[in-house]
């Protein structure tokens, strides 16, 4: 049990704890203050939900039809195009740096934008889906379970670190200058993710 446990905390950590969508919008509505509680544990369902589905074997079901994948990767490089370009324009506009500003987004919109980032990008289910869940699924059982708890707190660790370190960090952003570069390094990771899905596609 305890072996399976931490065989899916390592691989989960491993899958998790990278540059990607899904954490730099964690940290910047964390430096921002802006529903962070919201967005952490919608990524960390998301992530749990695909983990158990995948362990269960919906891997396999989306191995067999490529085209869900095909369909994802050119609706997730849409999106991340365009917040990108969000994330840049809100760096060239200095207004619109300043946490819990009138420009602050609603809480439907922090929720759409995360399950956007979420499940638009392929490289989550390829992870998640098909990946932990190949692995776990082989186990014996009642290892899988054991296994998908592991990778699911494994998510639930990181994304809450993301939201506890990120309010730590606030003070660093007093200046509008650290905003603006947050927001660079959040537009320039959007597209080169775009990038790498289109030329991946």
């Amino acid at each position: 049990m305890i072996t399976a446990v931490l065989k899916g905390f390592g691989m989960g950590a491993g899958l998790i704890v990278a540059i990607g969508a899904q954490n730099a919008f964690v940290l910047s509505s964390s430096l921002r203050n802006q529903h962070v509680v919201v967005v952490a544990a919608l990524c960390i369902l998301i992530d749990a939900a695909l983990i158990v589905a995948g362990v269960w074997g919906l891997g396999a079901l989306i191995q067999q039809f490529p085209a869900l994948l095909e369909i994802a990767t050119w609706g997730g490089a849409l999106f991340l195009c365009v917040y990108g370009f969000l994330a840049f324009r809100r760096a060239w506009h200095p207004s619109q740096l300043h946490a819990n500003s009138s420009t602050a987004p609603t809480i439907k919109a922090a929720v759409l934008t995360t399950l956007a980032l979420s499940l638009l990008n392929p490289h989550v289910y390829l992870d998640t889906v098909i990946l932990l869940g190949s692995i776990g699924g082989q186990l014996p059982k009642p290892q899988p379970a054991w296994f998908a708890l592991g990778a699911a707190l494994a998510s639930l660790t990181w994304f809450s670190l993301l939201a506890w370190g990120g309010r730590r960090l606030a003070p660093w952003f007093a200046n509008p200058h650290s905003w603006r570069v947050l927001d660079l390094l959040v537009g320039v990771t959007m597209w080169v993710i775009a990038l790498s899905l289109l030329l991946n596609a």
